[in-house]
């Protein structure tokens, strides 16, 4: 998905991580307007936490009835990891993919220097959606790569005790790993806890983490005698050193797991765009808006003809990183 809201300076730094943390962020809504219509609860980033491992952007565009229509847009330096949980959406690319993205399948795109997509809910009419879009910051080593496009309907599930289970979207969780390419090490988990039930997650200390609510309000143990209830559209940032976390469901729980090793390096993000420096945002940004090189550095969206999404001014600031408050 497009970010249709960069009019300001959005960027974004790793910052140290020192310890366990209980801080809870309310996700909050951003109207994307146009044909579509739509908005969106956008968890990551934030002024007070940029990222999470290698996670950088976070927004969950539902649950809403709506019609969806983005257009072509760019991408670079970056994967997009979409986690569907109710409807269907079309992704076509310039790698030529055409498919339909539903519950229970993982769609990963991997920008590399430069890709270009489009999404769109099927039909004419309104439908029920909600789904994840998240982002994943490409490390150095792979960041100026080709792009790519992976699918996978068949994800490692781990038992959790007491019927809870755990879905392995991205990265390594609990001793099961995704099938996903990722690039860093990172976790990306899906986890469900029945009424009644507690479960204790298991984490790896070295890594930061954060939850997310996706449906339930659970009962999170941040230490021996602190507790946080964790709502829809919320994040609970846990920080670092961390073996695990136990989470008490008084009702039918989902929730989302991020996690990963603390990112290598200061990330500049703007609009569509993950760099290093101002300089290859500005680079980005004109490729995308002259048609010629759009087409060398992007590509063309198959199925797609002159529609696109224009990229919006940039602001009359340098683009630098931003720490963590």
């Amino acid at each position: 998905m497009t970010r249709l809201d960069a009019g300001g300076v959005d960027t974004e730094s790793p910052a140290d991580c020192d310890g366990p943390r209980a801080l809870l962020l309310e996700a909050r809504e951003v109207p994307l307007g146009g044909v579509r219509g739509m908005a969106v609860h956008r968890s990551l980033p934030q002024r007070p936490l940029p990222m999470v491992g290698a996670w950088c952007f976070l927004d969950r565009f539902g649950p809403q009835t709506a019609r969806m229509r983005v257009e072509p847009h760019p991408h670079i330096g970056l994967q997009t990891v979409t986690w569907p949980f109710v409807g269907e959406v079309r992704h076509r690319d310039v790698l030529g993919s055409d498919v339909v993205v539903r519950r229970g399948a993982l769609n990963l795109m991997t920008s590399g220097a430069g890709i270009a997509h489009s999404e769109y809910s099927l039909g004419d009419e309104a439908v029920p959606l909600d789904a994840l879009q998240l982002w994943v910051a490409l490390p150095e080593s792979r960041r100026h790569g080709d792009a790519a496009f992976e699918r996978h309907e068949n994800l490692p599930v781990v038992e959790l005790g007491g019927g809870a289970a755990a879905t392995v979207v991205v990265g390594s969780f609990a001793g099961a790993t995704s099938p996903a390419t990722m690039y860093t090490p990172i976790a990306g988990v899906e986890v469900h806890i029945p009424t009644g039930a507690s479960v204790v997650l298991p984490l790896d200390p070295a890594w930061e983490y954060a939850l997310v609510g996706v449906d339930g309000a659970p009962e999170v143990m941040t230490d021996a005698e602190a507790s946080t209830i964790l709502d829809d559209q919320s994040l609970l940032y846990l920080g670092i050193r961390r073996s695990g976390i136990e989470i008490h469901a008084d009702r039918d729980t989902t929730l989302f797991v991020l996690g990963g090793e603390p990112f290598e390096s200061d990330i500049v993000m703007w609009w569509n765009f993950v760099g290093r420096t101002h300089e290859e945002i500005v680079a980005a940004r004109d490729a995308w808006e002259d048609p010629a090189a759009a087409r060398a550095r992007f590509g063309h969206v198959t199925g797609h003809g002159d529609e696109r999404i224009p990229a919006p001014p940039l602001p009359a600031v340098r683009l630098t990183q931003r720490r963590r408050r």
